[in-house]
Parts: C-alpha cells; sequence; structure tokens
C-alpha cells in the first residue's frame, strides 16, 4: 500500500492516541513515538504499528504517534485509518484488517 497524502487518525484526548501518517522519500518504516508511557511500553507500541503496517502492506511511510495511554486495540485502529486514509483507500479488504 502507498501512502499518498498525509493524514490524521485520532485525538489527543486522554487514553488516546493520534496517529500521522505520510509519504516517505526514503525506504522503510520511519517512526517518531511520543507516549507518557514510553518508558513502559515503547517496545510494545512499536510493535504494534510496525505489525500493523505490515498487514496492510505499507513498506514506506512517515509515521508519528503521540500516544495518550491507548489501549493496543485502539491504537492498531487509529494506525489502520490513518494508512487508509494515507492511501486514500475507498474499499476496505476486511480481511486485511
Amino acid at each position: 500500500m502507498e501512502m499518498k497524502i498525509d493524514a490524521l487518525a485520532g485525538t489527543l484526548e486522554s487514553s488516546d492516541v493520534m496517529v500521522r501518517i505520510g509519504p516517505a522519500a526514503q525506504p522503510g518504516i520511519q517512526l517518531e513515538i511520543d507516549s507518557i508511557v514510553k518508558q513502559q511500553f515503547g517496545a510494545a507500541i512499536e510493535q504494534v504499528v510496525r505489525e500493523t503496517l505490515a498487514q496492510l502492506g505499507v513498506k514506506q511511510a512517515n509515521v508519528v504517534v503521540d500516544d495518550k495511554g491507548a489501549l493496543e486495540c485502539v491504537l492498531r485502529a487509529r494506525v489502520q485509518a490513518a494508512a487508509l486514509r494515507a492511501a486514500q483507500q475507498t474499499q476496505l479488504q476486511w480481511s486485511q484488517l
């Protein structure tokens, strides 16, 4: 899946996460994480983001995660929504999600 535009999903409210995804000039996933629980869960957040993007077939993107203590299911949903918006996908393949 190719990222065509910059896209957002989520909010900066407590227990939520804002995910920004856009096209990248360099190959790979460029990931920046800012989280109030980064010391405890930074590695888990990174793993969820990378796994979710891999499931969607995203190979090249700039990703910024601003986490306010979101649960894993919320993080996964926000990454999916932002990636689909950035790829300008209107037809969802539910089996990928």
